[in-house]
């Protein structure tokens, strides 16, 4: 009896009556609009609700049959937008997804559900800046207490001090509200402070292990912290839940990606593009772990596909360019200019075009137009990443004053005792990938990748101690007892194990910027072997500032930040040659190029390792590459980039100030350093 058809009544209690059904029975919900339809042709409310029976029963092809054309005629109406926008979701098209959602977001700007599903549908392009932008308007408009409707309200704004200060106030009272929890985390991981954010978030997981949208953030947390191996299992869970769900998959791909599973994370992406083909972002994603993998030709066909799908995706054109090997097009040239000529370019794609036909118009021998380019990019990289020289030449004085051969000698025999890291440091773009590509070629040593772990470990040693700067970090660093530094030893090597795939006994941390943390690694690891990779200042420091980098390398984005830093590294590492005797071997790029078999000869007896003729061709290494070398250190070494810098010298006269008798002195170190 509970099944058989009820009497129509009026024409509003019968549409009431199909929408209440959509949650319980889509199926009686299709059937009741459709006799509603039969009385009333062409009803607006009728087909939505038969639309979206058909959706959630999953027919949804037949759904945007019907929802397309009231879409066309309810251009205006939020619910119908809003239905389109999700049908197009599940179909695969997220771009029309994305234009339908916006569009309901015009008519309803507070739809707590339009911007949910526009947070689902970026994620699935692959645009994570504008998916947090969309949660945050979704915690705004979902947030039905009062009290956090103003934090809420300056999230949007991106008003982050005044949103933290009203979610501490509130969490003060109310200690285990989740849903503050999770937007303060939001904060703390715009303004980069992560292990706060990762804090926030395991206290809200605590609190309930069902909120899903907290533990996405925990994942995507963990994996910006470079702790991929601990985000991996976060993403499984959530998968556990809903395998489909494009966004957690995608996570998943960057989180293997981040352990160095290419392949496992090449199968991802494309199991995702073969049902949602129209995602620029992901096939750019594609593009990187198959360039990373070493598949040249698959990762320019990736990249050419999200190019085709979204011209104006600068970070695509980027991806091209910085393959070094690639050549643009005429055709590609042309479209470059004619995206920096528009008006509606994001800054952030800007960059990437700016780089871009600053390296087409280098190939096409046009430094001086090139140079522009590269100068306009790193002027807006520069505007939203500011950096300090004199507080990195503060903190470069502070470590030579702390570290002191009676420093160490006070603390001989701490640290872990275990051989294995072999850390490759200096400058970027110094060679240090050649180096670490013809050590990955010896049969006892295995390539890892960039590895941040000693920074982060930088970082904790410093919150620990509520010391929270690196100036400060120097102060809690000599703090710490012998058994202190053991433990952090050992930390070390458990979290980079999860990155070893062999039976190697050593493996290579690759990471330029540890040539900060010297001192660090010999009080953790005294036994690890480190190299200092080093090349000529102004071909260094020019290849810096032609490459974009994304982020880490703030003093990159201007040519005096760079020659200042390059000279408070080659002061920083002749201070360590001074007190430790020995500890650093040290490789010149231009002697690596000119006498390869006598340097590598060199790099492997301080190693301890027998020579291997494998290190000489380390070209034909086929291990993953992830760095902006990774094209060029597959082919033998070539003299033709040692002198390329002179191309552009009558542009390098900030560099040249900067660096100062580093420069005239070079290979030496000047006197006073």
């Amino acid at each position: 009896m509970g099944d058989a058809p009820q009497p129509l009544g009026t024409l509003d209690v019968a549409l009431g009556h199909a929408r209440g059904l959509l949650a319980k029975d889509p199926q009686r919900a299709a059937e009741q609009a459709l006799e509603i339809l039969r009385a009333a042709p062409g009803h607006p409310l009728a087909r939505l609700i038969l639309g979206a029976a058909y959706r959630i029963c999953g027919r949804t092809h037949a759904a945007l049959e019907l929802l397309e054309p009231l879409a066309r005629e309810q251009a205006g109406a939020a619910p119908v937008q809003l239905e389109l926008g999700i049908a197009l979701g599940e179909a695969g098209r997220a771009a029309e997804a994305v234009a339908a959602l916006r569009r309901a977001l015009l008519a309803k700007p507070d739809s707590a559900d339009a911007w949910r599903v526009l947070a689902d549908q970026l994620d699935v392009q692959g645009d994570g800046t504008a998916a947090d932008e969309a949660r945050a308007h979704y915690l705004e408009a979902a947030t039905a207490d009062p009290r956090l409707l103003e934090a809420a309200r300056a999230l949007v704004r991106n008003e982050l001090p005044a949103a933290e200060a009203r979610l501490r106030a509130h969490l003060k009272a109310f200690p285990t509200d989740v849903a503050a929890l999770r937007m303060l985390a939001e904060v703390a991981g715009r303004l980069g402070r992560y292990q706060d954010a990762r804090e926030l978030l395991e206290r809200c997981l605590a609190l309930a292990p069902g909120f899903d949208a907290a533990r996405h953030n925990y994942a995507l947390v963990l994996n910006r912290q470079g702790k991929a191996d601990l985000a991996l299992p976060q993403v499984e869970r959530l998968l556990a839940r809903e395998p489909r769900h494009p966004g957690y998959r995608n996570l998943h791909a960057a989180v293997l990606a981040n352990l160095g599973d290419y392949l496992g994370s090449i199968r991802i992406y494309e199991a995702v593009l073969e049902e949602f083909p129209q995602q620029s972002r992901v096939w750019m994603s594609l593009g990187h772990s198959l360039k990373t993998a070493g598949r040249q030709d698959e990762s320019i066909a990736a990249y050419r596909r999200a190019i085709g799908l979204e011209p104006t995706l600068g970070e695509a054109w980027w991806s091209l360019a910085n393959l070094k090997t690639f050549r643009f097009t005429d055709a590609d040239v042309a479209a470059l200019r004619a995206a920096l000529a528009r008006s509606d370019l994001s800054d952030e794609d800007r960059l990437h075009f700016e780089f871009a036909l600053g390296k087409a118009l280098e190939d096409a021998a046009r430094y001086e137009e090139s140079f522009a380019h590269y100068a306009h990019g790193n002027a807006l990289r520069r505007a939203s990443h500011p950096y300090s020289a004199a507080e990195n030449t503060r903190f470069v004085e502070r470590s030579r004053a702390l570290f002191t051969r009676e420093f160490f000698a006070a603390r001989a025999g701490s640290g872990s005792k275990a051989a294995d890291p072999i850390f490759v440091l200096g400058m970027p773009r110094s060679g240090s990938t050649l180096v670490e590509q013809i050590l990955a070629s010896h049969s006892r040593v295995e390539g890892t990748m960039e590895l941040p772990d000693i920074a982060l470990l930088a970082r904790e040693i410093a919150a620990d101690h509520a010391a929270g700067s690196e100036a400060a970090f120097l102060t809690a660093l000599a703090a710490l007892t012998g058994a202190e530094l053991e433990r952090l030893g050992e930390r070390y090597l458990a979290r980079t194990r999860a990155l070893r795939r062999s039976a190697a006994p050593f493996f290579v941390d690759k990471m330029p910027n540890n040539c900060l943390y010297v001192g660090l690694i010999q009080l953790i690891l005294p036994n690890a072997r480190i190299i200092d990779t080093r090349r000529h200042p102004l071909g260094c420091c020019f290849s810096c500032f032609k490459q974009q980098f994304a982020r880490g390398q703030s003093f990159t984005y201007a040519l005096e930040d760079l020659g200042l830093y390059y000279r408070d590294y080659v002061a920083l590492m002749h201070h360590f040659d001074a007190v430790l005797p020995g500890r650093v071997h040290r490789v010149f790029y231009e002697a690596m190029v000119s006498d390869t078999e006598a340097e590598v000869r060199r790099l492997l007896e301080y190693c301890g390792l027998p020579f291997e003729e494998a290190c000489l061709r380390f070209y034909e290494n086929e291990r993953a590459v992830r760095t902006a070398s990774s094209e060029q250190v597959r082919m033998p070494v070539f003299r033709d980039a040692l002198e390329h810098w002179r191309h552009y010298e009558p542009w390098l006269d900030p560099l040249k100030h900067a660096l100062g008798a580093t420069l005239s002195e070079y290979p030496a170190v000047p006197d006073g350093f």
